[in-house]
């Protein structure tokens, strides 16, 4: 028989950070033994992937009500990476999920922007709250939101080791999700949230995320007796090559470098390559951005490839088939440029947890009409998002000596202004309650 077999033990201590406030870390270390492969064992709602977009989408349900069960086929939590700059759409949704004021205290306000050439010469800098007092800029190190959203959520929520295998629809309309270890879970409904490269998008018939011509290397600085940096965004423009870094906290500074290449190149893990290719790249920039990449350690630095898909109407697939629907890069991965990737599978999370709820809860809607008016109502705005980020990353990554002049003397200084450069954070949603269903 089919059994859920709950673990009763305390997250890997390489789980826990000092850092966290002083609260308990639940015990979610769930996973699904199969001891009759006969037996399928059924779910309500099964959420696959415990990333950002899934467990920010458990955590939402929860708000209304509703319970899930989320699969993750690592074995813990997936920590790994750097940050994650949230605008103040993505606090707005932080704060409505129950998160917002436990992250706060962690994580500096970014205060505004400074973009530069890379001799170091300032071309414009801007302060957020100039031109909107309720701007709201933070970069959040992804473990610990991580671990802040997953404990929100019961202790046998999330089951680990936990890979899906395929997925199939029944007669009877009801999803069978079989699982690596032959195990079987029916679902009433099924929200994937397996990243950019989800096996349940493309089972749903969704083309590969398109590479678009520039990769990143990402770290996140140390400085474990502090280091005081203005509490800004600093851009750095050069040719086929840009860069920034951002206080996260008194002891950590993200950073980035972009960089043109024809193809995504082979995988590349080794951070000490991945040091050295970022150095080379920038070595004759300020030297505030080389000391950040230099004080780096080795397990936070990482190289990847940039995709995005367009979702253009009557050509892509729709985000849901029968009752399964996708969220966030499952659906909609896009370029950085915005800072809007991890924001929109927030927003993701809220309008769908909404929409499950009028048709679980109410009965005011089917599971396939919810679906669609999900879909109706995140697509005018992801659409939108996606293309402008992809524009402006083409636009910010050429090489063009004549282009990259204007940029420095004529676009930035003196055409850019922060309110059209911000008006994509200005996002409105209806409350986590039940009176507003």
């Amino acid at each position: 028989m089919a059994t859920l077999v709950i673990m009763p033990q305390k997250w890997p201590s390489r789980l826990i950070a000092s850092s966290l406030p002083k609260h308990r870390l639940n015990s979610i270390s769930a996973s699904i033994k199969n001891n009759s492969k006969s037996e399928v064992r059924k779910e309500d709602i099964v959420i696959v992937g415990a990333g950002i977009a899934g467990l920010a989408t458990a955590v939402a349900l929860q708000r209304m009500g509703i319970g899930s069960l989320v699969v993750e086929q690592a074995e813990s939590l997936r920590t790994g990476g750097t940050s994650l700059t949230f605008s103040k759409n993505g606090w707005k949704i932080l704060d409505a999920i129950g998160v917002g004021s436990e992250l706060r205290p962690q994580f500096l306000q970014i205060q505004g922007i400074v973009m530069k050439s890379e001799d170091g010469r300032e071309l414009r800098s801007f302060n957020f709250k100039d031109e909107d007092q309720t701007q709201e800029m933070r970069a959040v190190e992804r473990r610990i939101l991580l671990e802040t959203l997953a404990n929100q959520l019961p202790t046998n929520a999330i089951s680990f080791s936990s890979k899906l295998k395929n997925i199939e629809i029944t007669d009877n309309n009801e999803t069978v999700l079989k699982l690596e270890d032959d195990s079987h879970i029916s679902a009433k409904i099924v929200i994937a949230c397996d990243g950019i490269r989800s096996p349940v998008a493309k089972w749903m018939g969704f083309s590969e995320p398109r590479y678009v011509g520039y990769c990143a290397i990402r770290g996140l600085g140390s400085y474990p007796n502090g280091k005081q940096f203005d509490p800004k965004v600093t851009y750095i423009y050069g040719r086929g090559v840009r860069a920034a870094y951002v206080p996260v906290s008194p002891t950590k500074v993200y950073w980035f470098v972009c960089f043109n290449s024809p193809s995504p190149g082979p995988k590349i893990t080794d951070p000490s390559i991945l040091r050295e290719e970022a150095v080379k790249l920038v070595k004759n920039w300020p030297k505030e951005l080389l000391n950040v990449i230099e004080s780096t350690p080795d397990d936070t630095i990482i190289r990847t490839p940039l995709v995005d898909r367009w979702l253009w109407p009557g050509l892509s697939p729709p985000p849901s088939k029968g009752n399964v629907v996708l969220v966030g890069d499952a659906w909609h991965p896009m370029t950085p440029n915005l800072g809007q990737g991890a924001c929109c599978a927030l927003e993701d999370a809220v309008v769908l947890a909404r929409k499950v709820a009028q048709s679980l809860k109410f009965g005011n809607l089917t599971v396939e009409d919810a679906f669609r008016s999900y879909a109706d109502e995140r697509w005018q705005r992801i659409f939108p998002l996606t293309a402008r980020a992809n524009l402006a990353g083409g636009l910010l990554q050429m090489d063009n000596s004549a282009v990259c002049s204007f940029r420095n003397n004529i676009l930035v200084p003196k055409l850019i202004r922060l309110g059209p450069m911000l008006e994509h954070t200005n996002f409105d949603f209806e409350p986590l309650n039940f009176d507003s269903v």
